[in-house]
């Protein structure tokens, strides 16, 4: 599909909801993994014990910018990205807010709406998106961001 045809199709959907993804079970491996990997060892992450004794939680928690990295691996496993698209890249954010703690044992999804695109000099498509993360069965999200995308179509160039 040539990148004047994605552009009008992608145009065409803007204000809807185009992409769920499903059910991911945060467990407190992954919370470890990720406080290794940042170098964020605070015990409201990974202290079980300690969390069930003194956290308002009463459990051990996600990081917010956990559930902020997750994005990428939604957007794949909600099949967001375009047809035909040659590559991707994260952008970036607008802005983004984390509204309710990701208690362990938790699952999440995230919901993507197209909020606008446009092609830009280089052939991408810059797509932007209203994203909510759920926590499943819970009124509030964990994490609301206006999230910027750029798709390049496989006839895109690579020049700026």
């Amino acid at each position: 599909m040539a990148t004047t045809e994605l552009l009008a199709e992608m145009q065409s959907r803007i204000g809807e909801e185009i992409a769920v993804s499903p059910w991911f079970t945060v467990d407190q491996d992954h919370i470890d993994q990720f406080a290794r990997a940042t170098h964020d060892l605070d015990w409201m992450h990974i202290d079980p014990e300690r969390a069930k004794a003194e956290s308002p939680f009463k459990s051990t928690i996600a990081f917010g910018f956990q559930t902020l990295s997750m994005l990428s691996y939604f957007t794949h496993e909600a099949g967001l990205w375009p047809e035909n698209t040659a590559y991707g890249i994260n952008y970036g954010l607008n802005r983004v807010r984390f509204m309710a703690p990701v208690r362990e044992g938790r699952r999440i999804r995230a919901r993507f709406t197209l909020k606008s695109c446009e092609t830009r000099p280089d052939g991408a498509i810059q797509g932007v998106y209203e994203v909510v993360v759920e926590i499943e069965d819970e009124a509030k999200p964990a994490m609301v961001a206006e999230w910027i995308g750029l798709f390049y179509p496989e006839d895109a160039s690579t020049a700026a």
